[in-house]
């Protein structure tokens, strides 16, 4: 890093080169039952999950279908929908108005009444299956490590590493999203459904990493954006160390940990371990977007 302080990287992206990182772990229990016709997900033009469930699907040969928040015409420019095409995913494109009423009961029992019984994934894996799944992830983890960072989307790998992890480690989650959001809620909420783990709380400064918790001061201006200062940060950092990160998830995280080891020399002695959860795939289609 341009900042010296060390830091190490379990490379999750490396698992598999179609659906390596978190989103591996997310789908691992989120495989159709014998009695399911296949499987139902949702997700945006560029989705990483949309990406890895295509990918994984075609290699499991269950067949797969998308609800992609968007028009048709955005296939044109999308190596992801592209790519899921290719991997036999059918596509069916909504409105985002439409999109956002993807989780009731009457939009997939519409679904179900057409295409089958299915197993229905939620965007992102985002689901007690994916928090099992992710719980894995600590199987990778050395126990010498004091400090775990990850990205945090919906926060179900957050979720599933929290919910494994020793009581002597430390788990920050970098959260992607504007502003404060309800992502702790989220987490805790897991707690009824059988994920035992300490409940989490806000921290007492936004770059406090005293304990386990999320923060929302690096989102960069929001999902899917950028400052100029986090794409330099990103370009020196991949230059420097022939490492090669993503613009939504891992370049924010790793631009977090350096942020707060400048301002809290305290922590600077700690052993410090970055998850890589995957997302190259998307830096294509984000550089075109952005003209980067």
């Amino acid at each position: 890093m341009p900042s010296g302080f060390p830091i190490s990287i379990l490379h999750l992206e490396q698992m598999h080169p179609l659906y390596g990182g978190n989103k591996y772990f997310k789908l691992k229990y989120n495989m159709p039952s014998s009695s399911q016709s296949g499987l139902l997900t949702f997700g945006g033009a560029h989705s990483n999950h949309i990406h890895a469930t295509a990918a994984y699907c075609y290699a499991q040969q269950i067949p797969c279908t998308a609800i992609i928040r968007g028009e048709e015409n955005e296939l044109l420019s999308s190596p992801t929908l592209q790519f899921a095409k290719r991997k036999n995913m059918a596509l069916h494109f909504v409105t985002r108005q439409v999109y956002k009423t993807k989780q009731a009961d009457a939009f997939i029992a519409e679904f179900i009444r057409k295409q089958g019984h299915v197993k229905v994934v939620p965007e992102g894996g985002n689901n007690a299956q994916g928090v099992k799944g992710c719980m894995e992830i600590v199987n990778y983890i050395p126990s010498n490590y004091d400090i775990i960072f990850c990205a945090c989307g919906t926060a179900t790998t957050f979720s599933g590493i929290l919910a494994a992890l020793p009581i002597h480690q430390t788990l920050i989650g970098i959260s992607v999203l504007k502003g404060e959001n309800e992502l702790l809620k989220q987490v805790n909420d897991w707690r009824a459904h059988g994920f035992n783990f300490e409940p989490i709380a806000a921290p007492t400064d936004p770059l406090s990493i005293h304990h386990s918790t999320i923060l929302n001061s690096f989102h960069q201006g929001g999902y899917a954006k950028h400052t100029a200062e986090l794409l330099a940060f990103k370009k020196q950092v991949e230059q420097q160390n022939e490492l090669e990160l993503d613009y939504v998830y891992t370049a924010k995280v790793l631009w977090a940990i350096q942020t707060i080891l400048k301002a809290k020399p305290e922590f600077r002695h700690k052993r410090i371990l970055m998850l890589h959860s995957g997302g190259l795939q998307g830096n294509a289609a984000y550089e075109r977007r952005y003209g980067i």
